[in-house]
């Protein structure tokens, strides 16, 4: 006999659930009926516990959200570290072992996506970007063009893992990209003139 579950323990159930997913099929792809399939449990249950598609997703990509800026604060909570120019590629180092679980990974890039079409949604995206922008410059006391560019490179590094780009390299051009997928010259390095 399965014991039951609390409720916190079933919402994170169904939320682990709307991750893979939303990773899966999308934000306009994936309905409750999906997750709730994916949950194993009644589709009624899903909307009564989060609502709307649109506060489910939310809730899915502010987890992703969390665990990567709880993920860089952690690394940045030494000053000392925080101030050296290796901490690019130290961070780089926290992404790339975040995004091995490829949900978290996807659910940041539909997220985006979403945005587009979705205020609600594009409203979390801009929280997001703006916290991530704030920890840099404020705990590396790096410059704002400095902090763009990680942010530029990392959305690329985004992009060139979930199109599986270090998989098809025979293409130069994909290659080329590919560098930055690998952790090499992405930004994540200091610059020349650090």
């Amino acid at each position: 006999m399965r014991a039951r579950l609390s409720a916190a323990e079933r919402r994170e159930m169904i939320l682990e659930a709307a991750g893979r997913a939303f990773s899966r099929g999308g934000y306009a792809g994936t309905s409750t009926d999906v997750v709730a399939l994916e949950a194993g449990v009644s589709q009624p249950y899903v909307v009564r516990m989060f609502g709307t598609k649109a506060d489910l997703f939310q809730e899915v990509f502010d987890r992703a959200v969390r665990s990567l800026l709880t993920a860089f604060a952690a690394e940045l909570e030494d000053p000392e570290v925080a101030a050296s120019p290796e901490v690019w590629k130290r961070l780089g180092g926290v992404y790339n072992s975040l995004v091995e679980d490829r949900d978290v990974l996807v659910v940041l890039l539909q997220g985006f996506s979403a945005a587009a079409g979705h205020p609600q949604i594009a409203a979390a995206a801009r929280r997001f970007v703006s916290a991530l922008y704030t920890l840099l410059v404020e705990r590396t006391g790096c410059d704002p063009e400095r902090a763009r560019e990680f942010i530029a490179n990392g959305m690329l590094l985004n992009a060139l893992l979930a199109m599986n780009a270090t998989e098809h390299a025979d293409d130069p051009a994909l290659a080329a990209l590919a560098e930055c997928a690998l952790g090499q010259d992405c930004g994540f390095d200091a610059p020349e003139s650090e």
